[in-house]
């Protein structure tokens, strides 16, 4: 359940807190004084798309923080669990900024956060149901996924997805064996050329930075040996050389320490510097005695160096990867060799995934169609309670074709499996008929714009029970509705606020007076724009909103007597 909702900075809402109860949580208010802005806002807790665009005019950051009550949701406290946030307080809270340079923070229980954990959550927190959303269900892969969950048949579903999965890619590698004989020929002499060439190299691990360390030497041999000898002679061979002059140093330290025993830490120190110039000295020379001028080992270093290059320009960028790279040319070339033999042991593993597929698919069929009729019998009896009364609805079931995966498995194999899909062997499609005498015809081709917003309320009523509890929300679903048949849709939201929490945003007040919780939206102008704000009201507010949603802009005392009529008689 949502418990709180908290945005700053977003189009024209400066700071905006609203408080939400359980039940039926209705918003009103005048058109355009902000209502989509908070439906945008709770879209953003959802993972929907971002734009800097949406900050206010002014600021450099916008924020949305939603704080909802997760105790009685087991499978969103699992998920939570499992991705790492601490899920023990019982609340979970997002936040969702938003920068002008287009970058953007979440955090959910103050922790750092990714979109799609918010995708993952987003079906056990909210169901956003907003203006046009109702075309969705014109399409049949809606009409699929509706019944499915109708039918609790998503694990079914899942193994289906996976053997499909499975089958394509034994397809594909099937495809990959049966090319031409000339062809496979070719890439056999292709690819065992590529591992001659790698294997001829005799490559070894970190070759490269050996031999071009020793290049650097080689090519400097020369500069080495002066520079060697001029140090070893500073140090040591010269007549003032550093060790010369420390000996004289260390002489009359000696005698200081004759005349004051203070001075022997010093002595001791200098001793020991001239251990160390001793052994620098002893390095120097059998450094220079070991450097050697080779123009003929610089030349075949050079040229090894050459051909390294070429090799990992060709086959990677060091000579691990050219190393890695001959593997996989042995595994391809072996593969190659080996391509008869693989292709049998491919049709073996084609029989098998193709039974898995067809036990998987047709225990989804099964249970699709045990459901469509529940699905059918549930939805009709909700009818009359949206003034549908002389509604029929029809699930009905029709196999595609054979599609493209069925053609590339005719090619490469005797084998027959029949229609593949990923979703399973049926396409449905929704029949309705909202009138008396008239045929029952797919949906896109016979129901009104206010048909369908019922009509999915009512299929939202009856796989909402079906699933976990919830906020629901429905963005203006009274567009093109009123009357009797508003009336109607409030009660049914009402009744679906007893098991799932439901925000509506509606202009009807047929529909507001059902509320548990009613909220106006309303616009002010201060300091010359526009800020959007939202108050809870009480029962002299909503008889004040009631009356002005009925009324319009003139609030009369027969509109108020109306309003207080809805609230006694709900």
């Amino acid at each position: 359940m949502l418990r709180f909702l908290n945005i700053s900075n977003l189009a024209v809402i400066d700071t905006l807190q609203v408080e939400f109860r359980p039940g039926l949580n209705v918003l009103s208010g005048e058109t355009g004084s902000g209502k989509s802005i908070i439906i945008d806002a709770l879209g953003l807790l959802l993972g929907e798309r971002a734009s800097p665009d949406l900050i206010r005019t002014g600021s450099e950051r916008a924020f949305v923080e939603g704080v909802f009550e997760t105790d009685k949701n087991r499978p969103l406290l699992e998920l939570i669990s499992q991705s790492g946030f601490d899920a023990d307080e019982g609340d979970l809270i997002i936040r969702r900024e938003l920068g002008i340079n287009g970058r953007g923070r979440i955090f959910v229980n103050n922790c750092s956060a990714n979109l799609s954990f918010l995708k993952a959550v987003q079906p056990h927190l909210l169901d956003l149901h907003g203006q046009g959303d109702q075309q969705s269900l014109l399409s049949s892969d809606v009409h699929l996924n509706l019944l499915d969950t109708f039918a609790n048949s998503t694990q079914t579903r899942r193994r289906t997805s996976q053997a499909y999965d499975a089958l394509l890619k034994v397809i594909k590698e099937l495809e990959d064996s049966k090319k031409s004989e000339s062809e496979r020929l070719r890439e056999l002499d292709m690819v065992e050329f590529q591992v001659n060439e790698i294997e001829q190299a005799k490559l070894v691990a970190n070759e490269d930075v050996d031999l071009e360390a020793e290049r650097r030497l080689l090519a400097n041999a020369e500069k080495l040996a002066v520079l060697c000898a001029e140090t070893y002679g500073l140090i040591y061979e010269d007549e003032k050389s550093v060790l010369t002059r420390l000996g004289t140093a260390q002489r009359r330290l000696s005698e200081l320490v004759e005349l004051d025993s203070s001075f022997a830490t010093s002595l001791e120190q200098l001793i020991s510097a001239k251990h160390i110039l001793d052994d620098t000295a002893s390095f120097i020379r059998d450094y220079a005695e070991g450097i050697q001028a080779s123009p003929e080992r610089l030349k075949f270093v050079e040229d090894r160096l050459v051909e390294l290059d070429r090799l990992k320009r060709k086959f990677g960028k060091s000579i691990e990867d050219v190393l890695e790279t001959k593997i996989n040319l042995i595994g391809q070339r072996d593969s190659l060799l080996r391509s008869e033999e693989r292709a049998e042991q491919l049709e073996q593993l084609l029989r098998q995934t193709i039974e898995e597929y067809q036990h998987c698919a047709g225990e989804l069929s099964e249970l699709r169609l045990s459901a469509s009729r529940k699905f059918e019998r549930t939805l009709s009896r909700e009818f009359a309670d949206v003034a549908l009364n002389t509604a029929r609805f029809s699930v009905r079931f029709s196999e595609t074709p054979n599609n493209q995966l069925a053609d590339r498995l005719d090619a490469v194999s005797k084998l027959r499996a029949g229609v593949l899909r990923r979703d399973g062997k049926e396409q449905i499609e929704f029949y309705f008929s909202a009138n008396l005498g008239e045929d029952l015809k797919p949906i896109s081709s016979v129901a009104s714009g206010g048909e369908l917003s019922r009509l999915m309320l009512v299929l939202k009523t009856i796989i909402a029970p079906s699933q976990f509890p919830r906020t629901l929300i429905f963005d203006e679903i009274d567009a093109g509705i009123g009357g009797k048949v508003a009336d109607a849709v409030g009660q049914r939201l009402k009744r679906l606020a007893e098991t799932n929490q439901v925000l509506c945003v509606t202009h009807q007040s047929q529909i507001a007076r059902y509320a548990d919780a009613h909220f106006q939206v309303f616009k002010d102008i201060v300091g010359g724009r526009s800020l959007t704000g939202v108050v809870e009201l009480d029962k002299e507010g909503r008889i004040e909103e009631l009356a002005r949603m009925i009324g319009g802009a003139e609030v009369t005392q027969s509109a108020r007597k109306h309003a207080k009529e809805l609230l006694k008689t709900p």
